[in-house]
């Protein structure tokens, strides 16, 4: 009996120690599919929908069903992932759902050509369940990945690695799909209908490509992970919904992500029409300017990955990162057309925002979880399905007004996407700004404390 418990005691350490560079490496190229399509999705997916014909409330009704079946699939996702394991067998399967749908929204109407009809309504009602279709594969692929981290380690410092890490890919895989927008951009001229279909259908197949390339990595470097091993989990029986319902930590950091992901995906849908429409930029720069701003968080991911972490740095560059956006938001909201050069610096003070935000609120999700690692997919899904649908319910409601509120000459500041890209994200990061205040981290009493002390990593 007690060799057993010895036994125990010395698969725990082992799993507490530190990882090397190159499982974390490998988990953090995981998400590359997802991410590619992601930024394209909320980049230009309202944008080419709109220059297809379809009227601003029906793109944002794609958008909305998407975030719907994704929000839901999250939640499932999660439970069957909390009951079952197999994450590499969930993240397989959304990735081919992913891979099939994407190129079936951007490569043009597939049920239009199925049906032998080009109507208004068969156009919006298959790009709708086409929208859901991706979403429902992005969702179980985002789940699995995510959940993964707390199984993979028992270490603090590396579990922010992970997640530091794969923000960081997160950001190559944006650079990548704006260095491929920018080169169809510049090879495909857009003169017509079909024309636009053709750019899009080719970032659509590269993109996909590209994410494939870096899915092989993932599953040839990683490990699968198990829920039900007892050198991973100190607790076999799974653990329920109330038990996380009563922890104040949970709202707090539900919040914080939800907020942070409002942010960064309402400014990133609109600001492709803020950069051509209210500034009146070339049309490369709605490849440029989000360039710029995903270049600028992948530097600050990487220096994230290798400093020390505690838990009062958590929440200082938490801080940090939500009054850059309180600023650089209010400078976009005023910016007047003739002045747009500067759109240049503010975009990189939003890159360095956004990845402080994202980093931090996803090691705070791994905060939240602990050592509980029976209910972490319940977590990772839960505090998704919130981000998913507040996104979509945000940029329907934005969407709704764009025809009333750009028209004529009232356009001035009274414009959907300077409100979606510069004030609404400075009022969210105002908000996290209260929430983060009322966050109680302590971890200098815990016996894992001294391990955030060490490089991220090793």
């Amino acid at each position: 009996m007690a060799e057993a418990k010895d036994d125990g005691v010395m698969a725990e350490a082992q799993v507490a120690q530190p990882l090397g560079r190159w499982p974390i490496l490998s988990y953090g190229v995981g998400h590359m599919l997802n991410d590619i399509t992601s930024a394209c999705w909320f980049t230009y997916l309202l944008l080419f929908l709109q220059q297809i014909g379809l009227a601003p409330r029906d793109a944002a009704v794609v958008m909305l069903s998407g975030q719907v079946a994704d929000g839901l699939m999250t939640i499932l996702a999660g439970e069957m992932i909390d009951r079952f394991g197999r994450f590499k067998l969930w993240h397989i399967g959304g990735s081919v759902l992913v891979g099939v749908s994407f190129s079936s929204v951007f490569g043009g109407c597939l049920l239009c050509t199925i049906l032998g009809t080009d109507s208004y309504l068969v156009r919006t009602v298959g790009y709708s369940f086409f929208a859901a279709v991706f979403n429902i594969g992005w969702a179980a692929t985002q789940v699995s990945h995510m959940s993964m981290v707390n199984c993979m380690t028992l270490n603090p410092t590396s579990r922010v690695a992970l997640a530091s890490c794969r923000n960081a890919f997160t950001m190559v895989a944006n650079l990548g799909l704006y260095a491929i927008a920018l080169g169809v951009f510049g090879v495909i001229k857009a003169k017509e209908c079909s024309d636009i279909v053709l750019q899009y259908r080719w970032i659509a197949y590269l993109s996909i490509f590209l994410g494939c390339c870096f899915l092989v990595v993932f599953h040839i470097g990683t490990k699968e992970p198990t829920l039900k091993s007892e050198s991973n989990c100190k607790k076999n029986a799974r653990i329920s919904w109330g038990y996380w319902f009563k922890k104040t930590l949970y709202y707090q950091v539900a919040l914080l992500y939800m907020l942070a992901r409002l942010i960064t995906n309402v400014s990133q849908s609109l600001i492709a029409f803020y950069v051509t429409r209210d500034l009146r930029m070339n049309e490369y720069s709605k490849a440029t300017i989000p360039a710029i701003i995903f270049c600028c968080s992948f530097v600050v991911s990487i220096v994230l990955q290798e400093i020390k972490w505690n838990s009062r740095r958590l929440k200082s560059l938490l801080t940090v990162g939500a009054t850059l956006w309180v600023i650089s938001g209010v400078a976009v909201f005023v910016l007047p057309s003739q002045m747009h050069n500067l759109m240049y610096p503010l975009a990189m003070v939003i890159g360095v925002a956004n990845a402080l935000l994202m980093v931090t609120t996803v090691g705070l999700e791994s905060a939240l979880v602990g050592e509980d690692l029976n209910g972490c997919a319940f977590v990772y899904g839960s505090l998704s399905f919130l981000d998913k649908i507040s996104c979509g319910i945000a940029l329907f409601v934005l969407e709704s007004y764009e025809d009333t509120m750009s028209c004529g000459e009232t356009r001035g500041l009274n414009t959907v996407s300077r409100y979606g890209t510069g004030l609404i994200p400075s009022c969210f990061a105002l908000l996290s700004l209260v929430v983060t205040s009322t966050l109680r981290l302590q971890d200098a009493a815990t016996p894992t404390a001294a391990a955030l002390e060490a490089p991220l990593l090793v």
